[in-house]
């Protein structure tokens, strides 16, 4: 067994307290104070994270933990309890779990994004469980005045086979709340696990399909109003006037008026917007209302100055200064500022070898030139929040990844100090990114603070779609050169975007050369953007694998074998001391997806693509199967072959495979957002093409490699591999290679159905 010291520093707490009817809480609060023994530590994350959990024990045996993160989708409201009854040892069947709100007093790091919450909550909810478990069995000891050493533990039940005494975990749990909290705790081997690795179904589930009020849009309170807001129409404007007895005499309407989401002297954090930090609001007895109100309603735009503001960093990142232009901004103009970029000097973020000397003596040189153009989140749950603020206190409920980034925001706008702030966490219907950006739940309080009575601020799918928080637009340019025998000599990319770049310089394949060069640059932009499924991978993963593969056909070689070739190298004789993947584990998924897919030896009239990536400290690769059928391109089956360490909810898992590979398809076949005058060209589904159910993969099998690794990413390194397996596969069905994203309008080109 592992063992692990409980003892924390000065920061951390656990305590333990008797509850009425005999049962027994423990509250933890651990800053990377969970150290591995040596033997543990070549397994396990290299950084730390604060992460707490909170956990009941009834008297009944009853286990309730509260689950700190918020869930929008990912199923940690399930995998996390998952991983402390694993260590409690207690019956699945008689877990509860409910949502936390957010406490910083008792859970740090509430946080759901970047697909860390399994990776960092892995140790500390294990030890957690383990300690649990461990005063559980020496209250049992003092009880039977027997030794510790000789009680066992199984599906919440203690025994003692010498005298055959027994009892459930509630039986003890007031005692054990009295115990003192152990030095050190032994945590399973994983071959004795019993849950972990098993698949258990989303603890939310029935109350889902059965309409449950799960989310704050469902919330109501007597005495609540409704309220809309208004933003300017086109990015690059800001609010000049508005004349508020245009709609005073309509129906239900109470009030309208603007706020300011951010005072002069406040330093923005990483989640605060640039987009329109002045708005109008509408407030009204329906939503109904409100919404028709703001149709009516006369405001009066004006262009807005260059501004520039210092944002703090995100996840130990120093601050930086962001300068937002002024002007109207078109896609058009756009594309020519990529294209001057392109021919200029980037940036170079890392060089190795003499790659100009590699080109200027190659044979052929092939480059290649690859685009993405913005795109919308498109949460299904419009955004919207709960508020009720009167005088020096505030409730705030609302869907946000980030309730720690939002409350400094709340705090400046409210002029309220935070113990008085309280913010409840709603399951959120989708998050992507976009609600890690809560400037919703800033302008709900405000408004409530305005009217001194609780208010629901519903946006319309056009207010989300105008005023968005964006994927950025990319571009990247691969350049390879070879010799006259077609060996590979150098590769250089050159990668940006409006208005930041998608690069990760040190990810494969540097490392795997000699020459490599990589280069950046990006041009500022007043459209606002923000994290978007896999930030940059998604688009990065696409060019890079798309220029492999049409590399290793110049190459006269098979695209998985020489990408297995490249991580040979990268493995045995790495170039650069900065890689930042593992290349045996990178080999490992290409080689399970080439046996799964028996990638050699496709079905008749079927044409494949291969992609494969690293991102979110998990490794994926996938082939795409497709057929032309009637003219028209038809998904039939993608495999997916995944490395993410231990799996703990395998059909969990399985699920957010699926849904991100449908999601990538998607986007890659019809994702697409343009600019004329700083206006969206499309504000809802009427012209946003989502995929349909008829246009997903017919079977989509996904292949786990089994680790003993700790658990790392999962919702996020499904998604950027798929848009290159795709345009490899339609490559080979057209004989065209695709460059833009998305796919569809250059499909059509070549008269095939979408």
């Amino acid at each position: 067994m592992t063992t692990v010291n409980t003892k924390l520093d000065r920061r951390s707490f656990l305590k333990v307290s008797a509850l009425a009817g005999g049962g027994m809480m423990l509250s933890f609060s651990w800053l990377a104070g969970c150290k591995p023994t040596a033997e543990e530590a070549l397994g396990l994350p290299k950084e730390w994270f604060e992460l707490n959990s909170y956990i009941k024990i009834g008297e009944n045996g009853a286990v309730t933990l509260f689950s700190p993160n918020p869930e929008f989708g990912s199923n940690v409201k399930t995998s996390m309890p998952m991983i402390l009854a694993e260590e409690l040892d207690t019956d699945w069947k008689n877990v509860i779990v409910e949502q936390a709100d957010f406490y910083p007093e008792r859970y740090d790091r509430q946080f759901t994004g970047g697909s860390q919450g399994i990776r960092q909550g892995w140790t500390p909810l294990r030890t957690a469980g383990a300690t649990a478990r461990a005063m559980l069995v020496a209250a049992a000891a003092q009880t039977w005045k027997v030794s510790a050493s000789e009680i066992t533990t199984s599906a919440g039940i203690l025994e003692h086979k010498g005298s055959g005494k027994k009892a459930h975990y509630g039986e003890m749990a007031s005692l054990a709340a009295t115990m003192e909290v152990p030095e050190e705790v032994q945590l399973k081997e994983l071959k004795d696990f019993k849950i972990i690795g098993s698949s258990k179904k989303n603890v939310e589930a029935s109350k889902i399909v059965t309409g449950k009020p799960l989310f704050s849009i469902d919330h109501k309170v007597e005495g609540m109003k409704y309220a809309a807001i208004v933003h300017p129409p086109a990015f690059g404007m800001k609010l000049k006037s508005f004349d508020k007895s245009s709609v005073s005499g309509m129906s239900g309407i109470q009030d309208v008026f603007s706020i300011s989401l951010f005072k002069e002297d406040y330093g923005r954090n990483f989640f605060d917007t640039t987009t329109f930090p002045e708005i109008v609001a509408i407030v009204g007895n329906s939503t109904w209302e409100v919404m028709q109100a703001k149709k009516s309603l006369a405001v009066e735009w004006e262009n807005a100055p260059e501004s520039s503001f210092e944002v703090g960093g995100f996840g130990g990142r120093p601050n930086t200064k962001v300068t937002v232009p002024s002007g109207l901004e078109n896609t058009s103009s756009h594309k020519d500022r990529m294209k001057e970029y392109i021919t200029k000097p980037g940036t170079i973020v890392r060089k190795d070898g003499d790659p100009e000397g590699a080109f200027k003596k190659a044979a052929k040189v092939i480059e290649k030139t690859y685009s993405a153009p913005f795109l919308a989140h498109n949460t299904m749950e419009p955004m919207n929040c709960f508020a009720d603020v009167k005088g020096d206190k505030a409730v705030v409920y609302g869907p946000t990844q980030a309730p720690e980034s939002i409350m400094g925001t709340l705090v400046q706008a409210l002029g309220i100090p935070k113990e008085n702030i309280q913010i409840n966490l709603a399951r959120m219907g989708g998050g992507f990114g976009r609600r890690a950006y809560s400037h919703h739940m800033t302008e709900a309080a405000l408004i409530s603070q305005k009217i001194q009575a609780p208010v629901k601020m519903v946006y319309t799918r056009e207010d989300d779609m105008s005023a968005g928080v964006y994927r950025p637009a990319y571009s990247a340019t691969y350049r390879a050169a070879l010799d006259e025998n077609n060996n590979l000599l150098a590769l250089h990319v050159k990668a940006g975007g409006i208005p930041e770049s998608p690069l990760h310089a040190n990810r494969f394949p540097a490392g795997a050369l000699d020459n490599y060069l990589a280069e950046s640059w990006d041009i500022p932009s007043n459209i606002t953007i923000g994290a978007f499924r896999a930030p940059r991978s998604n688009f990065i993963a696409a060019a890079e694998q798309s220029f492999l593969d049409e590399l290793a056909e110049v190459m006269g070689k098979d695209p998985i074998e020489f990408r297995l070739e490249l991580l040979k190298r990268a493995e045995t004789n790495p170039v650069g001391e900065q890689n930042d993947y593992d290349a045996k584990r990178y080999a490992g998924v290409l080689e399970l997806v080439r046996d799964k897919s028996k990638w050699n030896t496709p079905a008749a009239g079927v044409h494949r693509g291969v992609s494969a990536y690293f991102c979110h400290n998990s490794y994926v690769a996938e082939v795409v199967d497709i057929k032309i059928v009637d003219s028209k391109p038809v998904v039939e089956k993608v495999y997916a072959a995944v490395d993410c360490g231990i799996v703990v909810n395998p059909d969990a898992a399985t699920n957010m495979g699926e849904g991100a590979i449908v999601d990538g398809i998607g986007n890659a076949f019809f994702g697409e957002l343009a600019f004329e005058n700083g206006v969206p060209n499309k504000t809802n589904f009427d012209k946003y093409r989502m995929i349909r159910q008829k246009e997903t993969p017919k079977s989509i099998e996904v292949h786990f490699v089994d680790s003993k690794v700790d658990p790392t990413g999962l919702g996020e390194p499904f998604f950027p591999p798929v848009f290159a397996a795709l345009a490899n596969s339609l490559y080979k069905a057209t004989g065209k290679r695709y460059y833009e994203q998305p796919f569809a309008s250059q499909l059509e080109m070549q008269n095939l159905k979408m």
